[in-house]
């Protein structure tokens, strides 16, 4: 399958979960010519599926800059990350990623020097506090293989999220030894979830 058809039928498959999410098609056009996060940076590690790609456009129409990898290696729909590729998101990584290719890929989001992280497992997060705390190890080594300033690429970080619950878990261990150096909201544990 070519590149075009791939990411056409990734279009066709986010147009139909947006249709799926009056929330967000709501939002979308509230804010649509305000554009209440101009000049902002996210960094997203998150599953590349069509959901994740209708909160990806609305971000990248309220005016941020967005760079994603996948949380998981085995989820990413590679017809949905064609797509966000040919409308200018960044999108690093395919199905199927061996280890060091998807830090790699964590890395690649970091150079984009984010402000804001949005994470599903709490890879890139971790991989951020191993950095500005001088932890090295085989994830970071491939993570900052493709930095070229590994520290200034994690050093406008102002706050996040997390969605697991094991990611929660290993936030609260950064927090509880005063390691954690960003706020970061715990998805799991926050009402709008129940809404």
């Amino acid at each position: 399958m070519s590149v075009a058809s791939l990411a056409e039928r990734g279009r066709r498959r986010i147009e139909l979960a947006e249709k799926l999410m009056p929330v967000c098609r709501m939002l979308g056009e509230r804010f649509r010519h305000e554009e209440p996060l101009r000049d902002v940076r996210v960094g997203c590690c998150l599953h590349i599926t069509r959901e994740t790609a209708v909160l990806a456009r609305l971000l990248a129409r309220w005016g941020a800059t967005v760079a994603l990898c996948p949380s998981n290696p085995l989820s990413t729909q590679d017809d949905v990350a064609a797509a966000l590729r040919e409308e200018g998101i960044s999108v690093y990584g395919y199905r199927g990623l061996p280890p060091n290719e998807y830090y790699e890929a964590i890395g690649r989001v970091l150079s984009h020097r984010p402000h804001v992280t949005l994470d599903d497992g709490g890879d890139l997060t971790a991989t951020v506090h191993k950095i500005m705390h001088g932890v090295r190890d085989e994830s970071v080594d491939w993570a900052s293989s493709v930095l070229d300033n590994p520290l200034a690429c994690c050093s406008e970080i102002i706050g996040g999220t997390e969605e697991t619950t094991t990611g929660v878990m290993r936030l609260r261990s950064l927090e509880a030894k005063g390691l954690l150096r960003y706020p970061v909201i715990a998805v799991n544990d926050s009402p709008t979830k129940r809404l």
